[in-house]
């Protein structure tokens, strides 16, 4: 449950994010703040934004009509502790990994374009930040200038930079191998009950695709390659 504190507190940090010019606050703000809503994220980072403004955005973040009206309901309810143990365990929702690209745009096209991705966002101009997502799994490209892993290193070692659960891992397999992908490993059946392949991006990083074992895999397994 929200209370006056905390969202004066976020508020604060929407309108230090925004000075600092953390880029990706841009979206945020488009989404909630009419005035912005046609704006580049460039054009957002460099007008005025209050903190009159903040409250408005923190206030429906929390589900308000405005900030008066946050106040006016929070000041209302009454100032109870709930005790710790009557408070749900904290769970761990999902994960997304963070790839290290060259270039974010022609990644985030090659997710999209090859593996079936959708570009949620693309952060800068030129672009050094996105997030590709499919199924509801999401992969970070981060732009750096050089590569952080040995490339001869992480072929030798199949260093992966991201393993993936997939329901169905030989059709993904099969719809990869139409659109062109690059494997690094073709689909296996492996010693440990899973079969998975593995592809190698634009940049070199290995991400992994793998099911659980089934009959269906064994069967697969024992065709050979010319008739699969």
């Amino acid at each position: 449950m929200p209370n006056i504190e905390n969202l004066k507190k976020r508020a604060k940090s929407l309108v230090k994010q925004h000075r600092d010019r953390y880029w990706p606050v841009a979206a945020k703000l488009r989404e909630t703040v009419p005035r912005f809503a046609d704006l580049s994220d460039r054009e957002i980072m460099a007008a005025a934004f209050t903190l009159s403004d903040a409250h408005e955005v923190v206030a429906q973040e929390a589900g308000y009509k405005d900030w008066a009206k946050a106040t006016k309901t929070l000041k209302s309810m009454p100032k109870t502790r709930q005790r710790a143990k009557d408070q749900p365990p904290p769970r761990l929702c999902i994960t997304y990994p963070q790839l290290f690209v060259a270039d974010v745009k022609r990644s985030a096209e090659f997710y999209e374009q090859k593996l079936g991705f959708s570009i949620q966002y693309l952060y800068g101009e030129p672009p050094f930040y996105a997030l590709v997502a499919r199924n509801g799994v999401g992969l970070n490209l981060r732009h750096v200038d050089v590569p952080l892993i040995d490339p001869s290193l992480r072929e030798r070692e199949s260093l992966l930079a991201a393993a993936i659960v997939v329901d169905g891992v030989k059709e993904l397999f099969l719809e990869f191998k139409r659109r062109g992908v690059a494997f690094a490993q073709a689909l296996k059946l492996q010693p440990w009950d899973a079969t998975d392949f593995i592809v190698r991006d634009l940049d070199g990083n290995l991400i992994c695709f793998a099911s659980p074992v089934s009959d269906n895999d064994r069967q697969w397994s024992k065709t050979p390659p010319q008739e699969r």
